[in-house]
């Protein structure tokens, strides 16, 4: 067959079947690849940006409201203040919350009082009372509320490394500077937001050591690819820089309040099931034992001995001072160790039956609360807090109505909190049956934050505890947005819809949150609307 009429052939054959060019991607993704890369690193900046001035705004906007020590801010704020005097809890009397909320905040007395949470979230309470005054009700909270705020930046920090995804990022962000349960827990002198920023932080640290320290293997795979390896343990790695970070991080949660060290003990566990994994990829044979005998001793020597030095570093004040509670203890006739331990400094041994006394009395909190919530039905949310409540008749404090109520409730967003308990559950359905490892990192952060109360469900705990691991539930929540999402490449159908649902499910987070805020700011409200907010007959 000559050229031309090969040529012909093709010319003069019949057209295929009906093969219309395949559209992808939605109009809105034709709209972005418009834009210059000027107006997209705009938006880039934009949206994640005002996500943190939401968040900003939720948390500072009329922080000092109530103008009253609410829930247990009786104790940490009070706490916090005499830290800062004298370095350590002390005693006040019995009238002390009404003289401290008229603004008389030097009525403690000097006796020790016996505190049952380590000193550093009072530490932290403390800043915002030694910048603007005790008397100041803003004072009490303003270093909560900006642990707040941080806590969005940097779930948005964990979000990116994760996803990669400036829309993905911006919504993890958003969905938190929204959420109830975190703004509540932000606008109250409360321990618990700083518990979860610190692990959250040392959470992130561990993210980044992922990376690290597969960089590290690859590079001593490559300095011994001649090496026969079927009888090798792989190497011991230690200049691991955020790990050792992630030890400090996660002491310091401790130092809040112990939950803080099941984060410790989860996370130094998921980075030896990680260096686990990486070894095995890598062709190492005996990567098993060479993690459990190489590798675990080194990461414990790289996180453990810090976390220690960071907790024991929040007892300062304890230790340089002469009137904190049990101080002298080992120096009473008949109190010091002896034998084998006979060399532990007298301190460090009051310091132990300090820990033992209020080990003993977590152990055995069981007094009933009327707002307690057993941890079997926290992602439910049957059973949220209310840290304040005041209640007023026509013509009284302002009130227009028959009668009027003012609240501060831990109510989280429903839609938010049932969406992402739904998302953790898809997640661990998700990891059994794909095993990917930004899944098993998120369930991780879940299982370490909420797993371990299980274990303790005769005691009286709370519902706004779960702020420990809300952080992780939002990222659950993301990840599945993100499956909804699509991509651009997606058919057009499907990326159209996908953008649609997720468009639809926000709009209705940002109502409902709009709805909730006067029950997490003690707005004053019309008794009948009040009412209209309790959705579950418990949530009265």
């Amino acid at each position: 067959m000559t050229e031309r009429a090969a040529f012909d052939e093709i010319v003069d054959a019949p057209p295929p079947a009906e093969s219309p060019l395949r559209r992808v991607g939605s109009r809105l993704d034709d709209w972005w690849l418009r834009r210059s890369p000027a107006a997209q690193r705009a938006v880039r900046w934009a949206a994640p940006t005002l996500a943190l001035l939401i968040a900003a705004v939720a948390r500072l906007w009329n922080l000092g409201h109530p103008s009253e020590l609410v829930f247990d801010e009786t104790f940490y704020v009070k706490d916090a203040w005499t830290l800062a005097n004298l370095g350590y809890e002390a005693q006040w009397p019995a009238d002390a919350d009404t003289a401290f909320n008229s603004g008389d905040a030097d009525g403690f007395l000097r006796d020790p009082a016996f505190i049952v949470h380590p000193p550093l979230g009072k530490w932290i309470i403390s800043l915002g009372m030694l910048v603007l005054g005790p008397e100041n009700p803003i004072a009490w909270r303003l270093s909560t509320a900006l642990v707040g705020i941080a806590a969005v930046v940097l779930l948005m920090v964990v979000a990116h490394v994760l996803f990669r995804s400036i829309a993905l990022t911006s919504i993890a962000g958003f969905l938190m500077a929204i959420e109830g349960n975190a703004i509540v827990m932000s606008r109250v002198a409360l321990l618990d937001n700083s518990v979860m920023f610190l692990a959250f932080l040392g959470v992130l640290f561990v993210l980044l050591d992922r990376r690290w320290s597969r960089v590290r293997l690859s590079a001593w795979i490559a300095a011994r690819e001649k090496r026969d390896k079927s009888t090798d343990w792989g190497p011991a790695l230690w200049w691991r820089p955020w790990l050792i970070a992630a030890g400090a991080a996660f002491g310091a949660a401790a130092a809040v309040k112990w939950s803080g060290l099941y984060f410790l003990a989860g996370f130094a566990i998921y980075t030896l099931v990680v260096d686990a994994i990486a070894r095995r990829n890598a062709g190492i044979q005996l990567w098993g034992s060479g993690t459990a005998f190489k590798q675990a001793p080194v990461t414990f020597v790289l996180m453990v001995p810090i976390a220690v030095a960071v907790y024991l570093a929040s007892w300062i004040g304890w230790f340089t001072s002469d009137g904190g509670y049990d101080r002298h203890w080992a120096e009473s006739d008949g109190n010091a160790w002896t034998g084998g331990l006979s060399w532990v400094p007298l301190s460090l041994q009051s310091l132990w039956h300090f820990e033992v006394s209020v080990y003993n009395y977590h152990v055995g909190e069981n007094r009933g609360h009327g707002y307690e919530a057993n941890p079997l039905t926290w992602l439910l949310l049957i059973r949220p807090t209310s840290m304040w409540y005041q209640g007023a008749n026509g013509g009284e404090l302002g009130c227009d109505y028959d009668v009027c109520g003012a609240s501060v409730t831990g109510i989280a967003n429903p839609v938010i909190w049932w969406a992402a308990t739904a998302a953790v559950l898809y997640l661990a359905y998700r990891l059994v049956r794909y095993r990917e490892w930004k899944v098993g990192f998120i369930l991780m952060g879940m299982a370490a934050g909420y797993l371990p109360w299980l274990l303790y469900l005769g005691r009286t705990v709370f519902q706004f505890y779960s702020i420990a691991f809300e952080p992780y539930m939002l990222l659950a929540l993301t990840f599945v947005i993100g499956l909804i999402l699509g991509s651009p490449d997606d058919d057009r159908d499907r990326r159209t819809s996908g953008l649609g649902i997720v468009a639809v499910f926000l709009g209705v987070a940002l109502l409902v949150s709009i709805f909730f805020w006067p029950l997490w700011t003690g707005m004053q409200l019309n008794y009948d609307y009040l009412r209209l907010h309790w959705w579950l007959v418990t949530w009265r």
